[in-house]
């Protein structure tokens, strides 16, 4: 099947034996291939004549809407692991302190540790991003699984003649570990945003959203309940509780791997890729306003999430001292609990409000909520425990809202298809720079300013980051995707690039539900 222009005959052809064995085909088939529509019409070759279908008239139009949710749904789901092995990291440096002691597991090795992840992530982004443009959405979906395994289970399995050494091969098994979930976020993230747009362009951003971030938080959820059971399980024992709660960040990839290696990349993919002699000086030339602006707001914004995630544990003993490791991890749930209303609330808005005024109003009031809390720090935490924990949810939860559902959705986006990963992992890249850099600065932050430090510092970054979301993103509507495909197509004609070069099959013009005139429009000023 392909899509072509509107014909002069329509009518509803007879049933054939062709069309019975594609009814026929199993969930692995449309899985593996390209039953994808196109503006809600096929086109269907009886002898001599073509016959143009809308969704209800052709026969097969449900299984092809149906392997765009598969692509979206696995896409995404093995982003599971990355926000568990994310939210995992905090609950394991605290029992690493209780086993070891602060002598061998100081602030150094718990850096380390923590940071591990971040700078693996940045190879895998950059890595990744790239092979997804050049080679395959779905090769990089494949290879960034079998990673995110192999540095769980080396995690897990860690070992040594020493304490030291035992610690030194879980930092080297979490970086292995971290190629692999930082390559997650282009592959899943670029694979489930185009898939979602083939599904439903009105509903991009919620669909993404609730497919990337809202997984993420969830893992952070699952991560701190696993190990809350583990600790009920184990007790004072505690080896098997670190050493299960690694190795299950395995289960989620794991469990895709199979639908993974059936998938197709996708339709946008196929016609918009850019494989060989990729002209990056014309590329940066028209686009390295936005991938200054995507970039430079995902540093500031992980530079204020992520430490205040990873060192979550430390902030709640550290104002409730005394309690018990159940009891500290227990707060953890609650706390990490208010990531999901947060994420939820921002995907029921962001196709309503826009991506610009949520991304800015979630990082505004975010900067607000710091702000008091951090001013507040000493009386609140030593006078009413409870109310320090909801204020830090609400400031982790608004953070979701905004910036944690807007900036990867940005970073999608923004770029065309033909860089779209490469767009997406150098900006994803130096948001894990600025988690490096937040999660370094932290503790010295904290020793000389106490608790309420992190707060105020990351609130002033967050509201300074609200501005320019609101003053510089661009807005972002339903045909954003495909018009911007066009764009590209044609300036790359005007600067004289050979055009033919994209796709990677016979079809080379862009198209997307809702939006066939804009379509024709571009292929007829292409052709000109």
């Amino acid at each position: 099947m392909g899509c072509g222009g509107e014909t002069t005959s329509r009518q509803k052809p007879t049933a054939d034996p062709q069309e019975q064995e594609v009814s026929a085909r199993s969930v692995d088939e449309y899985l593996s291939k390209d039953l994808q529509s196109k503006n809600g019409k096929y086109r269907q070759t009886h002898g001599s004549e073509e016959i143009i279908l809308t969704d209800e008239e052709d026969p097969t139009a449900k299984k092809k809407k149906t392997a765009s949710y598969f692509n979206v749904v696995f896409s995404g789901f093995a982003l599971l692991s990355d926000g568990y092995q994310s939210g995992v990291i905090s609950f394991i440096n605290l029992l690493m302190t209780e086993i070891y002691g602060t002598e061998i597991f100081n602030s150094e090795m718990s850096s380390r540790l923590s940071y591990a992840l971040f700078v693996g992530a940045i190879v895998g982004q950059l890595g990744f991003g790239l092979i997804i443009d050049r080679v395959g959405r779905k090769i990089g979906l494949i290879l960034t699984t079998a990673l995110v395994i192999l540095g769980a289970a080396m995690s897990a399995a860690s070992s040594g003649t020493s304490p030291t050494g035992l610690l030194w091969m879980m930092v080297v098994s979490r970086g292995v570990l971290g190629v692999g979930v930082g390559g997650e976020y282009p592959c899943s993230s670029v694979s489930a945003g185009e898939s979602a747009d083939e599904v439903a362009p009105g509903r991009r951003g919620a669909l993404f959203v609730l497919v990337t971030n809202f997984v993420i938080d969830l893992g952070y959820v699952v991560s701190a309940i696993v190990v809350v059971v583990l600790l009920a399980i184990f007790k004072d024992n505690l080896e098997p509780v670190w050493r299960l709660a690694l190795g299950l960040g395995i289960l989620p990839p794991l469990s895709v791997l199979y639908f993974r290696l059936r998938m197709a990349d996708s339709k946008r993919y196929q016609q918009g890729a850019l494989q060989k002699k990729v002209p990056y000086w014309l590329i940066f030339k028209k686009y390295w306003g936005r991938m200054l602006l995507t970039s430079g707001l995902w540093f500031a914004y992980d530079a204020v999430s992520f430490p205040n995630g990873v060192f979550s544990t430390i902030i709640i003993d550290t104002a409730a001292p005394g309690g018990t490791l159940i009891q500290t991890t227990a707060w953890n749930i609650l706390l990490y609990a208010f990531y999901l209303p947060g994420s939820l609330g921002g995907a029921l808005v962001i196709d309503k409000l826009g991506r610009r005024k949520t991304l800015a109003l979630g990082l505004f009031a975010q900067g607000i909520v710091g702000m008091i809390l951090g001013g507040t720090y000493a009386p609140l935490s030593a006078n009413c425990f409870p109310m320090f924990v909801i204020m830090y949810g609400i400031f982790l939860a608004l953070g979701e809202f905004g910036p944690g559902d807007c900036m990867g959705l940005n970073a999608m986006e923004l770029f065309p298809t033909a860089i779209r990963g490469t767009g997406y992992g150098i900006a994803a890249a130096m948001g894990k720079v600025g988690a490096t850099v937040g999660t370094l600065a932290f503790k010295p932050m904290q020793e000389s300013m106490g608790i309420r430090g992190p707060f105020l510092v990351g609130s002033a970054i967050s509201l300074v980051a609200s501005v320019v979301a609101f003053f510089f993103l661009p807005e972002v509507g339903p045909d954003f995707l495909v018009q911007q495909d066009i764009d590209f197509k044609n300036y790359l004609a005007e600067q004289g690039y050979d055009i033919t070069r994209l796709g990677i099959d016979d079809k080379k013009n862009y198209s997307s539900t809702n939006n066939n005139d804009n379509n024709n429009a571009g292929r007829s000023n292409d052709d000109q």
